[in-house]
């Protein structure tokens, strides 16, 4: 599948900036990992740039992801792409066992909350995030509670990466895309060179 055609699929069912961007991060760190792996490239980052395009139409745990399988079916989206996404949600029944799949869910809720910290720092920028700011900000649960931390906490178990070493690796690959992300804050470039 190109990812152009990925494109087209979210630019028709997802309308939320911030889920487009959420999306976009998830793609980027999912190329990351894959090239990490020596793993399709292209295969994860268009995973990971369509495991939300539903949320807009089916809001809740008990419908995403698994009323939005029929439409990429339906697309002619890979059963490969399909069964990742599936296995991202929580309680759709499926259970994570390629590597693709468990970077999927690893890489999901912890955007939310790099995002969330690079936000609120002066900068407002994630060129000049680090894993430390994070971790920082994990310990005051009132900070981002819409995350799910205890998920994020699995995610990297079940990935095989140490929690703080994989935000660490969350931040370096959404650096890459920060213009698109619109997270360059204050800061033109990297004041160190991150990738």
């Amino acid at each position: 599948m190109e990812r152009g055609k990925a494109l087209q699929i979210v630019n028709q069912y997802v309308k939320n900036q911030s889920l487009i961007n959420h999306m976009l991060s998830v793609e980027a760190v999912m190329h990351y990992y894959a090239e990490k792996e020596n793993a399709d490239v292209d295969l994860w980052g268009i995973t990971g740039l369509l495991h939300d395009f539903d949320w807009e139409i089916h809001p809740t745990p008990e419908q995403h992801p698994s009323e939005g399988a029929p439409i990429l079916r339906d697309l002619d989206v890979p059963e490969v792409i399909i069964k990742a996404i599936l296995s991202h949600g929580s309680l759709a029944g499926f259970s994570r066992e390629t590597r693709m799949e468990k970077a999927l869910f690893a890489c999901d809720e912890i955007t939310g909350l790099v995002t969330a910290v690079a936000l609120v720092r002066p900068s407002r920028s994630l060129y000049d995030l680090e894993a430390s700011s994070v971790k920082k900000k994990w310990k005051d649960k009132a900070f981002a509670a819409g995350t799910n931390r205890e998920e994020m906490e699995k995610g990297a178990a079940e990935f095989g990466v140490p929690l703080w070493e994989h935000v660490d690796n969350v931040i370096h690959a959404m650096c890459r895309i920060a213009s698109q992300l619109n997270l360059e804050g204050n800061l033109s470039s990297p004041t160190v060179e991150r990738l």
